[in-house]
């Protein structure tokens, strides 16, 4: 499962080169009745709620149902996160290679029946913290799967003069879920409890599998010859020479464990230290979203006026101060400290995510588009385990308030990295 948190370089749109089928096939493949796409986006939004929902769910059954310890909730963030770093170089071959939709509907089964183990355990009373951590796994590992196939999954359903509009819906929906999804998922769980909630959440996986079954089946991209080795290989040669592309994602993979350390220390330190119930966790982490979205309206201007280098480096300086706020949260009176903290740290990096994403998109060949992108998300997505454990450490040994400062603080190593690099010498990405 994705978090609900804005993470750098979810590159989820546009990366439609070189998969599956030419454009000009896919016109007349998909021929598509005006219901297709609703229906894929129908699918993907409901699935997605579901997700921000198992993102407040999953820890807060950890840390109410069985009690368990510090480091163990970050160790179940670690387990949802771990396939990005195991599976997403090679989820990219898989998804040229097969029937997308037969894999889609697949995969939202697994996640359903792994999530939907969870609850029949508890009504068992056989729910256990290993089972827990075996179901965060397993949807994980769909995840990784699920999302690079949903990439390339659109071009095959969708004419290729609607895209662009169709993929500026799915963004703003993607935004929007993530916004509201955390504070509607709080409001579930007050009134169902976590583990009811992961019944609605197992629920949305299998509606949406019930959705992308009704949707036209996609064509494997043609055989080339070359082994999946050597395609993985030229586009990370690609990515670690170049001289912008290298040391951006090296920004984002540090913002990326920091914002995985801050996802695990949130529910430990709101719920445990703070005492604030499953409402108020939702809407303090609904903040997130009202953060991804302002700097995504305002990510085009900043770097017009600043420049595309320096708008990123100043942007992410101005989140990372806010973040600071976030540790003067200390009761469910002053939560508002923690809100305003997170909502500036996303702000930050969704507009260094944009904007180096749209310059990997501008600059990298288009026959090695795809590959550069899985560079960059198997790089900078597999530091997310590593944060998130980082912050089970940090809490066991110094206590979350401790923990969550010593984040923060960090958070203005990545903006002070990019400036010290060849990145920060000049105004604009060159």
């Amino acid at each position: 499962m994705s978090e609900t948190r804005a993470i750098p370089d979810n590159d989820n749109d546009n990366d439609n080169d070189n998969h599956l089928v030419r454009h000009d096939e896919v016109e007349e493949q998909v021929a598509s009745p005006p219901g297709v796409f609703w229906r894929f986006w129908a699918a993907a939004t409901v699935s997605g709620a579901g997700s921000a929902v198992t993102a407040l769910a999953l820890p807060l059954v950890a840390l109410t149902v069985l009690d368990v310890t510090a480091f163990e909730v970050a160790l179940l963030a670690a387990a949802g996160q771990v396939s990005w770093l195991l599976l997403s170089l090679p989820a990219g071959v898989v998804a040229q290679r097969v029937p997308l939709r037969r894999l889609q509907v697949a995969l939202d089964l697994v996640r359903f029946a792994a999530l939907g183990s969870l609850p029949l355990a508890w009504w068992l009373g056989t729910l256990t913290y290993p089972h827990l951590l075996l179901a965060a796994l397993t949807t994980g590992a769909a995840t990784v799967l699920f999302d690079i196939g949903n990439s390339t999954f659109l071009p095959a359903v969708v004419p290729a003069r609607q895209l662009a509009a169709r993929n500026s819906v799915m963004s703003g929906t993607h935004a929007v879920t993530d916004t509201g999804g955390p504070s509607l998922g709080g409001i579930l769980i007050g009134a169902t409890g976590p583990v009811g909630a992961l019944v609605v959440d197992a629920a949305s996986y299998l509606a949406s599998a019930a959705l992308l079954r009704t949707l036209p089946e996609s064509r494997p991209g043609p055989r080339t010859g070359e082994s999946a080795l050597r395609l993985m290989r030229e586009g990370w040669r690609y990515v670690t020479k170049h001289p912008v592309m290298r040391p951006c994602m090296i920004w984002a993979t540090a913002a990326n464990f920091l914002n995985a350390a801050l996802v695990a220390l949130t529910p430990l330190y709101l719920v445990r230290e703070a005492g604030l119930d499953s409402v108020q966790l939702g809407l303090v982490l609904a903040m997130d979203g009202v953060g991804a979205l302002a700097g995504a309206a305002v990510a085009v201007r900043v770097t017009s006026r600043l420049g595309t280098a320096w708008g990123i480096i100043v942007a992410d300086l101005a989140g990372g101060a806010l973040l600071l706020l976030a540790p003067l949260t200390t009761s469910a009176g002053d939560a508002y400290w923690f809100a305003l903290g997170n909502a500036g740290f996303a702000f930050g990096t969704v507009i260094g995510s944009i904007t180096t994403r749209t310059y990997r998109q501008t600059q990298s060949p288009p026959e090695l588009l795809s590959r550069v992108m899985a560079t960059v998300r198997f790089v900078s997505w597999g530091a997310l385990p590593l944060g998130a454990l980082t912050a089970g450490l940090l809490a066991t040994c110094a206590g979350a308030h401790t923990a969550l400062w010593i984040v923060c603080a960090a958070a203005f190593l990545p903006p002070l990295y990019l400036f010290s690099s060849g990145v920060g010498r000049h105004r604009d990405l060159t």
